[in-house]
């Protein structure tokens, strides 16, 4: 009983005094003594202190006064001090432990399933694009890259189909292509141009035309050379853009036959420099009839319509053949003011430059810049230079300026002097 007053009068000092801190669980370094190690408090509402002893509820009935909260001493055998620290500390280390282990592989899950969000705003906004456009441009190209195989597929299909008219395009541009090229070269070789080259341009011109309408007699496609509709069945989109590419072409190698005509007159009869006036008329009158070609073809075929169709199909058809009408009018009445310019300039045959003297032909050297020969009919440009009339009326085909100082001669260029022909393909 002694012993145990004692015990009783202790633990009452030990009370704990009322604090304003929340309540928390943590040792307490003011024991001494074998408590010293292991000695915890608690800090508890008062009345959660309803199971304690006898003793420990008259010490927090007398600290009630000051404070609603208590504080409790926790304390341990001499015995089971050393096992009971060693077990806390153990199960707080592995506590922590686990908590810390948790806590790090759920930030790591985290830091990783927020990557993928984080990364396309970032090469976004290094590319400066959205990342919508970028998404789609790899959609289609993944698109392209699956449907690739079926294309090719698809593009043979139709190649094997219109094998035909596939190689009559081909071979008509090439004919085209090379046929420009040497009439151009015939032309700037003025004197020295060979008869012989002119004549079997127009040869190879007259053939391949002939062969091609020997071709397709059946469909008679020389009808729209003279505004008539070919006998073509069905006559379809596709079958009237074919038709209208070849009579387009034909055309073109009609003038170009013209042109080598023109090469082959003798100079002594037509000078260098009509004849590139002459070469601009025929180039401008074959972009007239160009223009006015595939109109009866166009026209006919808007107009045409279905009898299932009944008076709708055929009133749609003739407002849309009235528009490509008066569209067709616009662009003719632009040709036709082109075409009178030139017949204007090829009507008063202006010269380039005045006559030069024999003294500026002397300090120019006697030798043409362009040529590199001797000055026939020599012109003088306000810049003091020196040229061949043929030489310079060739240069201001296609330049406004000298081709020595580059000074600004004329605020015309006079296309189509050169021989050249337009690769515009009039196609409506």
């Amino acid at each position: 009983m002694k012993l145990r007053g004692q015990n009783d009068r202790s633990d009452s000092r030990r009370v704990l005094k009322p604090r304003e801190s929340p309540t928390v669980m943590q040792p307490n370094p003011s024991e001494g003594g074998v408590h010293a190690g292991n000695g915890l408090s608690l800090n508890l509402p008062a009345e959660l202190l309803i199971g304690a002893p006898a003793a420990t509820n008259a010490a927090a009935a007398a600290s009630s006064n000051d404070s609603s909260e208590v504080r409790v001493s926790l304390t341990g055998s001499s015995g089971e001090s050393n096992g009971g620290a060693s077990s806390r500390r153990s199960r707080v280390n592995s506590h922590s432990h686990t908590h810390s282990h948790s806590h790090s592989h759920s930030r790591a899950q985290l830091h990783s399933s927020s990557e993928p969000d984080l990364d396309p705003p970032d090469s976004d906004g290094d590319s400066g694009e959205p990342s919508g456009s970028l998404t789609e441009l790899r959609c289609l190209f993944r698109w392209i890259q699956k449907s690739l195989p079926f294309l090719v597929i698809l593009c043979a299909k139709l190649v094997i189909q219109h094998a035909l008219g596939l190689a009559v395009g081909v071979g008509l541009l090439t004919t085209f292509l090379y046929v420009n090229k040497n009439i151009q070269t015939q032309v700037f070789l003025q004197d020295r141009h060979s008869k012989l080259q002119c004549i079997w341009l127009l040869l190879f011109l007259t053939s391949s035309t002939l062969l091609l309408y020997y071709t397709f007699l059946s469909e008679t496609l020389y009808h729209s050379l003279i505004f008539l509709n070919p006998t073509i069945e069905p006559l379809g989109f596709w079958e009237i853009l074919w038709a209208v590419g070849v009579t387009n072409f034909v055309i073109k190698f009609l003038f170009m036959g013209m042109k080598c005509l023109i090469l082959l007159v003798p100079s002594s009869l037509a000078t260098y420099r009509n004849q590139g006036r002459w070469l601009m008329v025929t180039e401008e009158l074959g972009q007239v009839y160009q223009a006015t070609a595939p109109f009866p073809l166009w026209f006919r075929f808007l107009v045409t319509y279905q009898e299932s169709d009944g008076a709708p199909g055929l009133t749609l058809g003739v407002l849309l053949a009235l528009l490509y009408l008066i569209l067709k009018l616009l662009g003719l009445y632009n040709q036709w003011t082109s075409f009178l310019k030139t017949v204007r300039i090829f009507l008063a045959g202006k010269h380039t430059g005045s006559a030069a003297t024999r003294a500026q032909c002397s300090e120019a050297g006697d030798v043409c810049p362009i040529c590199q020969g001797e000055y026939r009919e020599p012109r003088v440009l306000i810049c003091q230079h020196v040229f061949c009339d043929e030489c310079i009326a060739l240069w201001f085909n296609r330049e406004r300026s000298c081709p020595l100082c580059r000074t600004v001669i004329t605020d015309k260029v006079y296309k189509w002097r050169d021989g050249a022909t337009s690769p515009h393909l009039q196609i409506y």
